[in-house]
C-alpha cells in the first residue's frame, strides 16, 4: 500500500494561510525538549490550534460567498488542517509529559513505553475512529523491493555512524547523557531501549507528523517542519553540544528516503543501523579498554 496515496492529487501551495498554525505547532517542539518551557509549549500549541481553527472557518465563509465548496484536484475536498495539527500536538503532549533523560531502569522504561506509546497509538486511533480519514498508515513494505543503491545506502550509514559518531560522543562529552552500561544486564537494556526508541521515532516523526503535514504542504516544507519536531526530541533525549549539525541532516534524510520509497520497513532498517553504532558507541565510552579496536577514538579514562 502506499504511504500516503491522497498527496500526491491535493493542492499543496507553498505559501497559505495554513503556515501560520502549521510553524506554530512545531515550534512548541523546541519550547518542550529544547527550551524546557511547557508553558511555552502549551501556548503555542493553543496559539496554532486556534489559528488553524480561524483560517478554516474564513475558508469555509469564503467558499460560501463565492457558493462553491473548498475542493483539493480531482473535486476531492482537502483535509483539515486543525484536525490534523490537533493529531500532532496530542503526540507532542502526551510526550512532553514525562522526562526524556535516558535512564534504564524499570520505572523509567515503562514510563518511556506508555508515553511514547501513546503518542503513536492515540493520534491513530482518533484519525481511525474519531475523524474517520485515515490520515496516519504505517506502510510497512511500500514500494516493494530494494534496489542496489538503497542497499547501498545500509552500507554507507554504518560507515558514516562509525567514522562520525565516536567522535561526536566523546569528544563533546554527550555520551554522559546516557547512564553507565558497565554490566550485562545494563548493557541489554541499553540495547532494547535505544532500538524501541529509534523505531517509535519513524513512527512518531515520519508516519505521523511529516504524514500529515504533507497533506497540506509541498513535501520539502513538510520535511522541515517535522525535522523541526524530530530534532527537538533528540536534544532533551541527549544529542546536545554541536548533534544537532547531525541530527538535522538526518531527520531530513529520513523524510526524504520515506517519500522516495514509501517504505516504513526501509527507514526503519536504516535507523537501527545507525543506532546500532550508537549503542556500541555508548558502551565503548563507557567501558575503557572493551571495544578499543573497534573504533578510532579511544574511550575516556
Amino acid at each position: 500500500m502506499p504511504a500516503l496515496p491522497e498527496v500526491a492529487t491535493l493542492h499543496r501551495p507553498a505559501l497559505s494561510a495554513k503556515l501560520a498554525p502549521a510553524i506554530l505547532v512545531c515550534l512548541a517542539a523546541p519550547a518542550f525538549f529544547v527550551l524546557l518551557l511547557p508553558w511555552l509549549g502549551w501556548t503555542l500549541l493553543a496559539a496554532g490550534l486556534l489559528a488553524a481553527f480561524l483560517v478554516e472557518r474564513s475558508d469555509a465563509r469564503r467558499a460560501m460567498t463565492s457558493g462553491t465548496a473548498a475542493e483539493g484536484f480531482e473535486g476531492r475536498r482537502p483535509p483539515g488542517i486543525l484536525r490534523d495539527l490537533s493529531l500532532i500536538a496530542a503526540g507532542l503532549l502526551i510526550v512532553s509529559a514525562i522526562p526524556l533523560k535516558a535512564e534504564l531502569d524499570n520505572i523509567a522504561m515503562l514510563r518511556f513505553t506508555v508515553a511514547l506509546g501513546g503518542a503513536v497509538l492515540v493520534p491513530y486511533l482518533i484519525s481511525r475512529f474519531v475523524y474517520r480519514d485515515y490520515a496516519i498508515r504505517f506502510p510497512w513494505r511500500g514500494g516493494g523491493r530494494w534496489t542496489s543503491l538503497q542497499w547501498g545506502w545500509l552500507v554507507g550509514v554504518l560507515v558514516l555512524g562509525w567514522l562520525i559518531l565516536p567522535f561526536y560522543f566523546i569528544t563533546s562529552g554527550v555520551y554522559q547523557n546516557w547512564p553507565v552500561v558497565d554490566t550485562p544486564d545494563l548493557i541489554a537494556r541499553l540495547f532494547v531501549g535505544v532500538g524501541a526508541v529509534g523505531i517509535w521515532d519513524e513512527l512518531f516523526f515520519i508516519c505521523t507528523c511529516f504524514a500529515l503535514l504533507r497533506r497540506h504542504f509541498p513535501d520539502k516544507q513538510a520535511n522541515v517542519l517535522q525535522a523541526i519536531v524530530f530534532v527537538s526530541f533528540l536534544w532533551e533525549l541527549g544529542y546536545r553540544a554541536w548533534g544537532p549539525v547531525l541530527t538535522i541532516p538526518f531527520a531530513l534524510l529520513q523524510g526524504y528516503i520515506f517519500m522516495r520509497t514509501r517504505s516504513l520497513a526501509y527507514v526503519v532498517t536504516v535507523h537501527l543501523l545507525f543506532d546500532a553504532v550508537v549503542f556500541a558507541v555508548l558502551v565503548h565510552a563507557h567501558n575503557p579498554g572493551l571495544l578499543d579496536g573497534l573504533f578510532f577514538v579511544p574511550s575516556p579514562g
